[in-house]
């Protein structure tokens, strides 16, 4: 699991330390200290994967060598107490493998150190737990003095400020989590303490095996000892009271499984003993509550807390939407509107619609719009309304710019939600029954924080309007209220997109909306705005060349680089100014020191404000052009024409704005956006990164991260919709998760056999049970290494549609089909138990099961055996239909009859299995497990031979040798290509080589 760690301690001399020692430590090495006179000798420590010196600009090249480095800075040092070094340590998540984990603390070191003028020593440790688990990390040893061809200067004392750590602490979270979400990698730190998180727990310091062995020889460590006591503490408070865990895991996800549960309890717990105590306190909890099952087959769990801040939100909503206090007379309304088309705004049918539902009377009211599609507006005018009809109107949203952006298209006072929660904490602008509330960007405001915004706003009597669109960016806390919300009491739809200018791109954001990614990319594409280069630094200057290019072509127009990290981000801006300072653009560059690091800024160039400051009325992801600059203070031209001054040691946080990630974005509008893709942004990103301008979009990706277009839209239609605990409510909540993404029937069927759980050992494997005549030894399905998961087979399945609905329905409500599934579930579920405790299957058990295969054939010829299929993609099946609950397993019955009778569906199945299967089988190798990794080759080489006896299929994977992995055509069947490219030869009996 991803853990969050990253501590700061000096290496002094006073506390009889010596820089060269330490060196030699962390790096593994012998290493002579001159001052000692002695050598320091480490070269038998274990676990250094990787150990470089980085060296800034202008520092002598020869403190490359590490001996050389620290002898210099010991004999430097002259004092008795001198501090010689600084050390960062931070723990690397363990879900990267070992590269990914060096080039992200490379990253990071360059980026916050050795660019702000330091020189950084770094050393990875790959070590691995008593548990087994990997437990990567990083040392960072730094030089604190200025550097420069010369040598050593003076001390920087500004690296001595104790907020810089809390900076490299929020820095280390940003790196990690936008390297994690690059990489798909569905994990998350967070750098706040457990405090500031609300959680009850004491934080843990990482240790090392060095300490952990120190420990087991005898010779306690004091770190150690430490790290457990804490450990321990959390796992008796666990324990006392399992609440806590809830809560924890709770904080950003309204729903959980076990493996989450697992996970966390694993590292606030020492040992097995005190995990299994904790394990069974939690699981034993009267707050926990089973949800049942979602749409992927895994059992979800959540909070009785959880459920409670639901039901407050639902009481709250409940109530609001029947009170009928805030309405605007028909004479106002049409006032309004007079007042609107005299200034040349016509509102169109949907935002009218829009605008009569938000003046109505209720005190609830839902706006769901498109991104562009003319929100704001809409609201400008309601705002005229709401003050002639005498209400007093505020608006909030989640995060500063879009806030700013409501007040601007709007005119009504905005600020962020925050900041309103804390006024009125301290008593201050509490809402009133005169009071409307307008909250934009809805869609991104946690359940905890809807619950405690409208549970006050129902008490005050006031009036709210939740303005947003449930498909753009999702909540960083956890839930999804205002999708919740949308579902339960209904509102207005504004569809009909108005930002973009041509009827084509109109109809692209729309596609973007609803999930049609890759229409919108191929729209695009055909117009000449998708760019692929051969990497992504080549994409980035090509990026920069057409956005300069327009710049100089059309310079009133308004423009912004949208991507996803902010590592893409600096290189972006540095880019895009380096074109300004080439062209004399920009005036005499000043050095100012900001949040991030030091940073050149001149008159002319674009700022982005990154937080929010009411004194100087900006907001985070406020924009500006640098109007004068020096080095005490700043005079900036926001983009909505005020100008701005401030000293810039009182605020700081500002960056280039000629690029900004796709969450400042959202809210934002421009005549001309260029978007750079990379492998983190999914189809909430894409959305609203590809519908922020009016004219025109160039989208730019490299092939290094997305092979081809395909490749590229796969990855941008990626959902990760958050989740309420409520959803799982109902009678069919895999229908209802599928439903709630607009899957089809075909797709959900599909999406409940092949989204499934990760298993050690599949139900069926090894079951030998005839079917009819058939010779009892043959299994039903084949066997799988135990360490293989269950290969979740989506992909291509994605565009299924049922040839005929009506009748699919009709199957799944036919009560005789509904009795047979039921009886042959019963039978299989006898003959598991049977199995399970190691015990032989009984006569009677297996006459009943043959009688029952034989009643489901009645319905259909070879229907026993494709539900046997089914329930060997998955085995939750069984227990569902066994207790009547039959109609997933007769959809999941019926596609594996497709898939029988169909060849390209068998096609693609094996395509996709066959991927995955090759994708664990390197991970294995990685992990060293090369038996696994054996049983795995073995087990495609098995799919391979069955191509044997599959001829239409063989024939239809031909032309995707890509697709399987094999770029050369040898002439010989596909299937001897497909064993020798996992290393297995054909044999003439079994068809493997042993």
């Amino acid at each position: 699991m991803a853990i969050f760690h990253l501590s700061v301690k000096v290496i002094s001399r006073a506390s009889g330390r010596s820089a060269v020692a330490a060196a030699a430590y962390r790096a593994g090495e012998r290493l002579h200290d001159e001052r000692l006179d002695r050598d320091h000798d480490f070269t038998g420590k274990p676990g250094v994967v990787h150990s470089e010196v980085l060296l800034p600009e202008n520092a002598p090249e020869e403190w490359r060598d590490r001996e050389r480095l620290w002898n210099d800075v010991e004999a430097f040092e002259k004092r008795k107490d001198a501090q010689l070094s600084r050390e960062v340590e931070f723990a690397i998540p363990r879900e990267l493998n070992q590269q990914q984990g060096i080039g992200l603390a490379r990253d990071f070191v360059r980026d916050q150190f050795v660019d702000q003028g330091m020189i950084a020593d770094l050393n990875v440790h790959w070590d691995v737990g008593t548990d087994g688990q990997p437990k990567p990390h990083a040392h960072v040893m730094l030089t604190m003095r200025e550097v420069g061809e010369d040598g050593f200067g003076t001390k920087v004392r500004d690296w001595n400020r104790t907020e810089m750590v809390e900076q490299w602490r929020e820095r280390w979270e940003e790196h990690a989590n936008q390297r994690l979400a690059e990489l798909d990698i569905d994990a998350r730190i967070d750098h706040r303490s457990l405090e500031a998180q609300g959680i009850d727990l004491a934080p843990q310091d990482k240790i090392g095996p060095a300490a952990s062995r120190m420990g087991t020889r005898g010779l306690e460590a004091e770190r150690i000892e430490d790290h457990r006591a804490i450990a321990r503490e959390n796992g008796e408070r666990i324990i006392a009271e399992p609440r806590i865990a809830l809560d924890a895991i709770t904080h950003q996800q309204a729903t959980f499984t076990t493996r989450d549960l697992a996970m966390f309890v694993h590292r606030h717990s020492d040992g097995k003993d005190q995990y299994d105590a904790a394990m069974s306190a939690v699981r034993g909890s009267p707050d926990l509550t089973e949800l049942g099952k979602d749409g992927r087959g895994e059992v979800r769990f959540t909070s009785r807390e959880m459920i409670e801040t639901e039901q407050r939100l639902q009481r709250a909503a409940d109530l609001m939407a029947e009170r009928d206090r805030h309405d605007v007379s028909e004479s106002v309304r049409d006032g309004a509107l007079a007042l609107a088309e005299h200034g040349g705004l016509v509102l169109s049918g949907e935002q009218r619609a829009a605008f009569d539902h938000a003046t109505g009377g209720h005190d609830l009211s839902v706006v769901v719009g498109y991104a562009g599609t003319g929100k704001s507006a809409m609201l400008g005018v309601a705002l005229k309304a709401w003050e002639d009809a005498g209400f007093n109107v505020r608006g909030a949203a989640l995060s500063g710019i879009a806030a700013e952006g409501l007040e601007n298209g709007s005119g009504i006072a905005s600020r962020t939600i925050a900041s309103m929660e804390h006024g009125w904490a301290q008593g201050r602008d509490l809402l009133s029954s005169r009071d409307v509330l307008v909250i934009d960007e809805a869609g991104m405001v946690g359940t905890r924080q809807m619950e405690r915004v409208l549970s006050h706003a129902q008490e005050a009597g006031a009036k709210v309007v939740l303005v947003g669109d449930p498909q753009q960016l999702q909540a960083i806390e956890a839930g999804a209220a205002f999708r919740a919300l949308h579902e339960r009491h209904g509102g207005v739809e504004i569809t009909e997109v108005r930002r973009q200018r041509a009827g084509w791109q109109q109809d692209t954001t729309r596609h973007l909306a609803t999930g049609r990614t890759g229409e919108a990319i191929r729209a695009y594409r055909e117009h000449g705005m998708v760019h692929a280069a051969a990497t992504r630094e080549a994409a980035r200057g090509e990026l920069v060349e057409r956005w300069d290019r327009e710049r100089i072509a059309a310079p009133d127009q308004t423009r912004i680089i949208l991507t996803h990290t902010n590592d893409e981000v600096r290189e972006l801006n540095q880019a895009a100014r380096g074109r300004l300072r080439e062209a004399g653009e920009l005036g005499d560059d000043v050095l100012v020191k900001t949040e991030r690091g030091d940073r050149h800024f001149a008159g002319g160039d674009r700022v982005i404000f990154l937080k929010n400051e009411r004194s100087l009325e900006v907001k985070n992801g406020t924009l500006g052009t640098i109007e004068q600059v020096n080095p005490q203070s700043m005079t900036v031209r926001t983009d909505d024409g005020r100008s701005v001054t401030f000293d810039t040691k009182d605020y700081a946080h500002l960056d280039h704005g000629y690029a900004a990630t796709i969450h400042k974005a959202q809210g934002m509008t421009v005549d001309r956006g260029h978007v750079l893709a990379t492998p983190g942004m999914d189809r909430h990103a894409a959305y609203v990164g590809l519908s922020r301008h009016r004219d025109s979009l160039q989208l730019h990706y490299g092939r290094d991260d997305f092979k081809d277009e395909t490749r590229l839209i796969r990855a941008l239609s990626r959902e990760r919709a958050k989740d309420m605990a409520s959803d799982y409510e109902r009678h069919d909540p895999a229908q209802t998760f599928a439903e709630r993404r607009g899957i089809t029937l075909r797709e959900r069927v599909t999406e409940i056999i092949h989204k499934m759980p990760e298993k050690a050992r599949g139900m069926f494997d090894g079951l030998r049970l005839a079917i009819g005549g058939q010779d009892r030894a043959a299994p039903v399905a084949p066997d799988r290494p135990r360490s293989m998961p269950s290969a979740p087979l989506k992909g291509a399945f994605a565009d299924f549609r049922p040839p005929d609905a009506a009748k699919a329905v009709q199957a799944e409500r036919d009560p005789m089909r509904q009795i047979a599934v039921e009886r042959h579930a019963r039978a299989i579920a006898d003959v598991r138990r049977m199995q399970d405790k190691g015990l032989p299957v009984l006569p009677h058990q297996t006459a009943e099961l043959d009688k029952a295969r034989e009643a489901l054939n009645t319905t259909g010829k070879h229907s026993a055996a494709d539900m046997e299929q089914a329930y060997s993609r998955n085995p939750a099946l069984v227990s569902e239909a066994a207790a009547g609950r039959t109609r997933q397993a007769i959809r999941a019955m019926q596609l594996e009859a497709e898939v029988r009778t169909d060849p390209q569906l068998r096609a693609d199945r094996f395509v996709e299995g066959w991927r995955q299967l090759n994708q664990h089988r390197e991970e294995l190798k990685r992990d060293g497990d090369f038996r696994g990794a054996r049983k795995v080759s073995e087990q495609m080489a098995g799919m391979a031979k069955s191509l044997e006896r599959d001829a239409q299929v063989e024939s239809l994977l031909r032309p995707r040798r890509q697709d399987l992995g094999i770029d050369v055509d040898t002439g010989r069947k596909l299937a001897h290509d497909l064993t020798a490219s996992v290393g297995i030869e054909m044999g003439r009996s079994h068809g493997l080589s042993r």
